[in-house]
């Protein structure tokens, strides 16, 4: 093995360890639907909806996507998050997608055409699901957060067996410590390589793309504070509102439930909400305090 590709295992399994608290993640609840069957696989994604739901609402969904480096984790790790937001009307999804073989450096094109595929097939179905077909949300952490805005910002990595004549493209993004630069000194380069530029949706921002709203913590070791604000600076240029939440002290994966007595949960959910009400998807008081 040369030195270069040493050093990339050692980059790539490094970065897996810091990813580890992703990669915990609790069993997935909700209505379980498969939304694809690949090699032999059923995928499925898990519909968490309101009390007073019926299918003639035309409500807000949420489509999350799990963190875990491309893999490991599980859909439940938005559980929480899921349970709060159909609280507040949205109908919300927690998706199931290929993992990556830990000891080989392929780069996340299964992870990306699922997570498209997942994006479509919501869509297709806005009225089963009484669902505004024009306010679908992606959400994720970290490698999650890295498909939660790909599906909203870039194109290309298509499954050849989706309809491409749907969109997968997402109308907000909901990104909690997302690596989401893929190029030469960002996360995921060991597996991107030198095709960063398809992978990466940092290198892809255009004005078309939807408004977002960014946690990161300030000791995050894989996302460095310049890079969050580089990707809101860049959208913020293209006309497109962007929004970064720092949080002092805190590294990977803080935000999840059930870390720091969910003080850091809390506080990220209530921002997503103040984000989505700004948008006039939900409206009202959030149901939860700091």
């Amino acid at each position: 093995m040369s030195i270069k590709s040493r050093f990339s295992l050692v980059f790539l399994t490094t970065g897996l360890m810091l990813l580890s608290p992703q990669v915990r993640a609790a069993k997935p609840e909700g209505t379980p639907y498969t939304f694809k069957t690949v090699e032999n696989r059923e995928l499925k994604l898990y519909v968490t909806k309101p009390k007073q739901w019926q299918a003639s609402d035309q409500r807000p969904a949420i489509v999350f996507f799990h963190g875990g480096g491309w893999v490991g984790g599980a859909p439940g790790q938005f559980t929480e998050h899921s349970k709060y937001f159909a609280s507040r009307g949205a109908v919300c999804f927690q998706v199931q997608y290929r993992l990556l073989n830990r000891s080989k450096s392929e780069p996340p094109t299964a992870c990306i055409e699922d997570a498209k595929s997942a994006m479509r097939w919501v869509r297709s179905r806005a009225k089963e699901f009484g669902i505004d077909a024009n306010r679908i949300a992606s959400g994720g952490g970290s490698a999650g957060g890295h498909l939660a805005a790909f599906v909203g910002t870039s194109e290309g990595v298509d499954s050849e067996k989706d309809n491409l004549s749907i969109s997968p493209k997402s109308n907000a993004m909901l990104l909690f410590n997302p690596v989401y630069n893929n190029g030469p000194g960002g996360w995921g380069t060991a597996r991107v390589k030198d095709d960063y530029k398809k992978f990466s949706p940092a290198h892809n921002l255009t004005p078309d793309d939807p408004p977002s709203i960014v946690f990161l913590g300030d000791q995050d070791k894989l996302i460095p504070v310049a890079t969050a604000e580089q990707f809101r600076d860049t959208l913020r240029k293209h006309g497109v509102q962007s929004e970064l939440r720092i949080f002092k002290d805190q590294g990977h994966g803080f935000f999840n439930h059930g870390r720091n007595n969910n003080k850091f949960y809390r506080e990220t959910v209530i921002a997503c909400d103040e984000f989505l009400q700004g948008l006039g998807w939900i409206e009202g008081p959030a149901t939860i305090s700091p």
